[in-house]
């Protein structure tokens, strides 16, 4: 049986669909007296937390161990690094008072924690049997956003900001790791079905105090791209600014090399946008709180007892380790359709008088909007089936979107056509000079995201120019309309 996914109003009014699914399926309220900051509500935390348990099971997997810092910094540790606080210092909260009375030294609520961190780091690592050294921690941030604020896109407190930040004893140590970022962030990626793109920012968009920053992108239903995730290799920088040093094998004292990785609510932004259509959400089975509903039809003087043979069915994906639950609420079945369907559980199963009669289920899918007839004894076997063809499903669809929206051109105007409807992600010879390259960002009013990452894939074809000044074009650059 078919059904039809209708993506009009996901495709055509974007920011409206999605800031009004944030609040019907049970994301986030955003009705909190204070501009930017949200409320989680419980359903929209539990996927939250379901994401987080994966990052927490790689993190473990990878020999990173979990802390907790202060959200306050002293102004004084905050000023160390001075590229750092010019990135930052027109977005911090001050806090200047404790009750009535001004503080001798003031403090700012964290925006990241490095300069928390680095003093610590200083104390803790002494020796090269202390490297590489590795932690992690989910916490809140706070930046002053002036821009138009979106629920867990663009907000002014980040809940669920997460940073790994370690030390090592060399810059191809630190380079390893960025490579075990990459890896981590691909395995977070497929367990949420997202496709996307890593491009190493320009020097003018690096993140303050980095020597380089490597961000990944995916593509929005209104094509402009949301930064899902950023690496950073700070090289020596902040160690010599909190004087991080440890004691070689030979005696000598050196500094450390730093990398941090970085990651947010965006991700179950992405995951909202990206699977959605115009009937609400559509979860990977790898993050709902509830995989399966069973949703009983009883018929007035049927001899069978439907919600009985729902239950049963329940118990046994239950026991298979699978998220059930059985919607035994007293109102038409229609509506429970409608109330799943928008928050996005991937798997319905529908069981009238005749279902029990025959020893059978109605499996529907989320993602299609199809259904299935299953006999009794393969429910099991054939809900692990579904799972894994709505994944595979999820991410071909996206996939598509994505490199659909990928145009590359050789000049100005060409990319001004690709930008007329604001859609997509243009790739254009550069030569690398900062000049052009902000040029080129005025003349597309749009961002440059940086050029292809690895490496490798970054050259300009022989023989391209840069559309700016005409010289030898030495890289790809990628521009796009971003959050």
């Amino acid at each position: 049986m078919t059904g039809k996914v209708k993506r009009e109003k996901w495709s055509e009014n974007f920011s409206e669909w999605y800031n009004e699914l944030i609040e019907t399926a049970g994301i986030q309220d955003k009705r909190y007296p204070v501009k930017g900051m949200n409320i989680w509500l419980p359903y929209g935390l539990k996927i939250m937390r379901n994401i987080e348990r994966f990052i927490h099971e790689e993190m473990a997997r990878t020999g990173h161990e979990e802390v907790l810092f202060p959200a306050l910094i002293p102004e004084t540790e905050f000023q160390k690094e001075a590229e750092h606080i010019k990135g930052f210092e027109d977005e911090v909260y001050w806090v200047t008072h404790a009750g009535l009375d001004p503080l001798d030294v003031r403090l700012i609520l964290r925006p990241t924690s490095e300069t928390a961190m680095y003093s610590m780091f200083s104390l803790w690592i002494r020796s090269h049997a202390d490297l590489p050294f590795k932690i992690y921690q989910i916490v809140n941030v706070y930046r002053y956003e002036t821009k138009h604020t979106r629920p867990l896109i663009r907000v002014r407190e980040i809940s669920r900001f997460f940073e790994a930040h370690t030390a090592h004893d060399s810059y191809e140590d630190a380079e390893r790791q960025i490579r075990e970022d990459l890896e981590i962030f691909e395995r977070l990626a497929k367990f949420l079905a997202l496709p996307y793109i890593v491009s190493k920012r320009p020097e003018w968009d690096k993140f303050p105090g980095a020597y380089y920053s490597l961000g990944a992108e995916v593509m929005m239903p209104d094509g402009r791209t949301l930064q899902i995730g950023t690496m950073h290799n700070y090289r020596q920088n902040f160690a010599k600014a909190y004087n991080i040093q440890y004691e070689t094998e030979t005696g000598e004292h050196e500094y450390v090399h730093q990398t941090t990785f970085g990651m947010s609510e965006r991700l179950l932004a992405a995951v909202i946008a990206i699977h959605g259509d115009d009937n609400g959400m559509v979860l990977p089975p790898t993050i709902a709180p509830i995989q399966v509903v069973i949703v009983p039809i009883p018929k007035k003087d049927a001899s069978v007892d439907v919600f009985a043979y729902a239950r049963e069915i329940a118990e046994e994906l239950r026991n298979a380790g699978i998220r059930v639950h059985v919607d035994e609420r007293d109102i038409r079945p229609g509506r429970k359709y409608y109330d799943w369907e928008l928050k996005g559980v991937p798997v319905r199963i529908e069981v009238g008088p005749k279902d029990v009669e025959g020893r059978k289920a109605v499996i529907a899918r989320r993602d299609t909007l199809t259904k299935e007839v299953v006999g009794r004894a393969e429910i099991v076997e054939a809900v692990r089936r579904t799972f894994d063809e709505i994944m595979e499903n999820l991410y071909n669809r996206a996939k598509e979107f994505l490199e659909s929206h990928i145009k590359r051109v050789d000049t100005i105007e060409e990319a001004k056509a690709v930008f007329e409807d604001r859609r997509g992600i243009v790739e254009i010879p550069w030569c690398g000079e900062e000049e052009c390259g902000l040029k080129m960002e005025e003349e597309l009013d749009a961002k440059m995201l940086g050029i292809p990452y690895p490496l490798e894939t970054a050259k300009a074809p022989e023989g391209k120019k840069c559309p700016v000044c005409g010289r030898e074009a030495k890289f790809i650059a990628r521009f796009a309309r971003t959050y």
